[in-house]
């Protein structure tokens, strides 16, 4: 098949979570498997000279009608550093920018137009390419309206949404409507307008030849009106073309026997490295040597969403003991500050990192005992693949990708790979954390979960097989 995924985030250009991140694993597992796939993303603020993609002019240029507007953009086409080939659409007025959707915590006002934009500019771009793609593959809000422009327009290819978290939905005033220039009976209940604005992902819900999102549970649960996020009646509607289908870690980038940001590698077989890495995270953090108890880390946003206000109560309890605690994240100022100001208050146990650091985040995951995924929700669980494969075993809430992720440890039948708990409650997650805190004291029971934990396979090779499917049945769509 001949595949163009197009997505706001690729990494390791662009990346705010797990969207990035799956578009960075995506392309190369599904071209392992024999297809034709390429990536289209937005060229911004100094992609175009980036020399991990090396983009050179293409000669494709677009007019592309927001409203009445037109706008004016150029094509570039490079490979990245996994040998994906990656388009770059660029309009340096929409996204040459210092942020990709926002600055100073602030969303652009034009992100509506922004992102109307690209989504024409890929379809232009797909009708373009000879011969034409069989499936066109979107993510998120950001390009949701790609499946109605394809379905208006009737052009000659299926298009597929993964909703990678249904909180974010492009919804914008219903006046940014006429931004799309689609006709006006698609602004209704079936189409696009949602409570008299304008919503882009219920467009492409209703809109794709299938809907896929990032673990099975989720897709259970955002047909609830817990999980729903509003849209639960829409997707419910819907639910013959959804598929639940759990994202892939990226093992090329995410493997302790290869991480070049570590100061040893270790293995399932040879564990030793992993001590050397709890050392360096915290002779670099500047915590004190040795604690008698484990290492926690929490590599997270530090929203409501993950669980923050679950463990800001269980601090000082937690630090109360002989145990190092490191953050990293960055999110809502109020969850910023309380860590910046723990952080202060205990010091040498406990170090707080407001701003995102790759090789430190790898040596987080091969430094740290235990990671901390309080979730309230969970579409798909990356941090969770990420700890399992470094031996961190995982302290998680029972949620979305979490719960098909880890296994809770079970010590009569030696079964498991991290610590569950289901109330979402600070008393659960500190119940969840004194078990584990109780299991690492037994040095060789503690060895046989981290062993376990690391033979977990959660690569994209597994995932893109399901996307096969989901692929094919597209393609067989009368719709």
């Amino acid at each position: 098949m001949k595949i163009l995924l197009a997505a706001s985030e690729v990494a390791p250009f662009a990346r705010t979570g797990g969207l990035g991140d799956a578009l960075e694993g995506m392309p190369p597992a599904l071209a392992a498997r024999g297809h034709e796939v390429s990536v289209v993303m937005p060229c911004y603020r100094g992609l175009a000279t980036d020399p991990r993609l090396s983009p050179r002019p293409t000669g494709v240029r677009l007019t592309v009608p927001v409203g009445d507007r037109r706008w004016q953009a150029e094509i570039l086409e490079g490979k990245a550093p996994n040998g994906s080939q990656v388009f770059l659409v660029r309009q340096d007025e929409l996204f040459g920018r210092e942020g990709f959707y926002g600055e100073s915590g602030h969303d652009y006002p034009d992100n509506a137009q922004r992102f109307i934009f690209f989504s024409k500019a890929v379809v232009e771009l797909a009708r373009r390419v000879l011969p034409p793609p069989d499936i066109v593959h979107v993510h998120d809000w950001h390009t949701a309206l790609v499946p109605v422009l394809v379905k208006h327009a009737r052009r000659p290819f299926r298009t597929v949404l993964t909703i990678h978290d249904l909180a974010f939905q492009g919804n914008f005033w219903g006046i940014d409507f006429g931004l799309t220039n689609l006709p006006g009976e698609l602004f209704s209940a079936r189409g696009l307008e949602f409570f008299g604005n304008v919503n882009l992902l219920k467009g492409g819900i209703l809109f794709a030849d299938a809907i896929t999102t990032v673990s099975e549970r989720y897709a259970r649960e955002i047909m609830t009106a817990e999980g729903g996020c509003g849209l639960d009646a829409v997707i419910r509607e819907n639910s013959a073309k959804l598929s639940g289908i759990l994202s892939g870690a990226d093992y090329a980038e995410w493997n302790p026997e290869t991480d070049a940001h570590l100061s040893q590698s270790y293995s399932a077989a040879d564990l030793s490295g992993k001590a050397v890495c709890r050392a360096a995270l915290l002779a670099a953090l500047g915590l004190d040597a040795n604690p008698r108890g484990p290492v926690y880390a929490v590599v997270s946003r530090l929203t409501e969403r993950k669980g923050i206000d679950l463990l800001l109560p269980l601090l000082d309890r937690l630090l109360a003991h002989d145990v190092r605690l490191v953050v990293l994240g960055q999110g809502e100022t109020a969850y910023e500050r309380e860590f910046s100001i723990a952080s202060r208050r205990h010091r040498g146990r406990f170090a707080y990192r407001d701003a995102f650091d790759t090789p430190l985040s790898h040596l987080i995951e091969a430094g740290a005992d235990l990671s901390l995924i309080p979730s309230q929700f969970e579409p798909g669980g990356l941090t969770a693949m990420h700890s399992l494969k470094y031996g961190t075993l995982p302290v998680a809430r029972a949620t979305g990708g979490l719960h098909q992720i880890v296994q809770d440890y079970d010590p009569t039948t030696e079964t498991g790979t991290g610590f569950l708990f289901y109330d979402y409650t600070p008393a659960a997650l500190w119940d969840a954390i004194m078990r584990a805190t109780a299991y690492h004291a037994d040095a060789p029971r503690w060895q046989k979960i981290v062993r376990r934990a690391m033979a977990a396979d959660f690569s994209w090779n597994r995932a893109v097989v399901a996307y096969e499917e989901v692929y094919a049945r597209a393609l067989r769509s009368n719709t």
